[in-house]
């Protein structure tokens, strides 16, 4: 299957979660075994000398999982607070509708290891520059970003940018 045929599967749903969001529904797409194998290899594209690759809670964790088992490298879950059970380092961050808490396990990435971030959308920013932030604590380095999608008009790359001028972003549409 082609990348554009597997990414028109995405359907956009008005007022979900909350009046005025436009919520790009991945279902279909992840509901159709070549869609998904699509994506996965897409954005294993040039992902040489990893170590580990990283996924937020909830929806990055199904794109990063797989994606770590596609290249044979481990997956690190970065999830909301409180639902990992050993000492955590925590990161809070802004959403285009509210404020959470990240966290990532202490011992979860060795110092001078190399981390690839996965998520389905990068819209506002926030959620990727805390996973970045929380992945550093460790002591590893956040060697690129990649999103299914990315929401340009919520410049969320340029604020990635502003924290983290030399980070490798990419994303596989742009909306």
């Amino acid at each position: 299957m082609k990348l554009d045929d597997a990414l028109s599967l995405i359907r956009q749903i008005p007022d979900f979660p909350l009046p005025g969001i436009l919520f790009h529904d991945i279902t279909p797409l992840l509901g159709n075994s070549k869609a998904f194998k699509t994506i996965i290899e897409e954005m294993s594209k040039g992902e040489f000398g990893l170590d580990y690759v990283a996924g937020m809670e909830a929806r990055g964790f199904i794109f990063a999982s797989a994606l770590s088992n596609h290249i044979n490298i481990g997956f690190i879950p970065i999830r909301k607070m409180g639902k990992l059970p050993s000492d955590t380092y925590q990161e809070n961050y802004g959403l285009e509708y509210g404020s959470d808490t990240l966290e990532i396990h202490k011992d979860s990435c060795a110092p001078d290891r190399k981390v690839l971030i996965v998520d389905d959308v990068l819209a506002t920013g926030g959620t990727a520059s805390a996973a970045i932030k929380l992945v550093e604590k460790t002591g590893a380095t956040v060697s690129k970003l990649v999103f299914l999608l990315e929401i340009e008009s919520l410049k969320g790359r340029e604020k990635i940018l502003s924290e983290f001028p030399e980070m490798n972003i990419r994303s596989l549409k742009m909306i």
